[in-house]
C-alpha cells in the first residue's frame, strides 16, 4: 500500500479490532504456478497484546493451489470503505477520494490436524451463530458435520508482519471532516454509516 505517514496504522490492538470486526478475508499466495487468491472467514485467536494469530480453513483442493505451509502468504482484511465526494468539500476542491481501513497480514501458515480443524470450524459456527435467537451448533449433528469437515483444511497463521492503513480524511480540516461524516451518515447516493463510525473513532470531538 502507498506509504502516506499520517494514514499508517501501526497499533496492533487496532489491527486486532479490524480483524475481529471484519472477518471475511482475502488469502493471496505467490505459488510456483502464479498468483492465487481465495476468500474465507478468519477468526482472531486470543494472544498477548503484541502478537496476532488467526485461524481459518480452505476448501479442498485450495490448500494445494495455495501451497499452504510452504511459503509466506498475504491475508487482506478490508474494513469499511467508500467514496468521498468533492461535493462535501469547500468550494474549489474538486478531487474526490476513497476512504478505507485496510490491513495486510503476512505469515507462513501451519496446517491444522483434522481434530483441531473440526474444533476451529465449530468455533467459527458458534462465533457467527451467537447473534441468532436460536443458535445452531455443529454438535447438533456431529457425525454429519465431521463428514463435511473432511472437505476442508484448517490453518493457523502467526502474523510476522503487517502493513495497515486508516485513510479517514486525517488531512482535512475539522469542519470538512464533520461535513464528510454527516454526508456518510445520510447522503442519498453514498451513505456509509460504518465508514462514518470509523471516522468518528479517529476524529473524536
Amino acid at each position: 500500500m502507498r506509504l502516506t505517514p499520517h494514514f499508517v496504522l501501526d497499533d496492533i490492538l487496532e489491527v486486532k479490532r479490524l480483524i475481529r470486526e471484519n472477518p471475511w478475508a482475502t488469502i493471496v499466495s505467490h505459488t510456483a504456478t502464479g498468483i492465487v487468491a481465495s476468500h474465507y472467514p478468519v477468526i482472531l485467536e486470543e494472544t498477548p497484546d503484541d502478537e496476532i494469530s488467526i485461524v481459518s480453513h480452505v476448501g479442498r483442493p485450495d490448500e494445494q493451489s495455495h501451497e499452504l505451509g510452504r511459503h509466506e502468504i498475504l491475508v487482506v482484511i478490508q474494513g469499511p470503505h467508500g467514496y468521498v465526494s468533492p461535493n462535501w468539500y469547500p468550494e474549489g476542491q474538486i478531487v474526490p477520494t476513497w476512504n478505507h481501513v485496510t490491513a495486510h497480514l503476512y505469515g507462513t501458515p501451519e496446517i491444522l490436524s483434522d481434530e483441531e480443524n473440526f474444533r476451529v470450524l465449530g468455533e467459527l459456527v458458534d462465533h457467527f451463530e451467537s447473534r441468532m435467537p436460536e443458535p445452531v451448533s455443529l454438535s447438533l449433528d456431529e457425525a454429519g458435520a465431521r463428514g463435511v469437515a473432511r472437505g476442508t483444511v484448517g490453518l493457523r497463521m502467526h502474523v510476522t508482519r503487517f502493513d495497515a492503513r486508516l485513510k479517514l480524511s486525517q488531512n482535512k480540516q475539522p469542519e470538512v471532516v464533520d461535513r464528510i461524516i454527516e454526508a456518510l451518515d445520510s447522503d442519498p447516493a453514498y451513505a456509509n454509516p460504518a465508514l462514518a463510525d470509523e471516522m468518528r473513532r479517529v476524529h473524536p470531538r
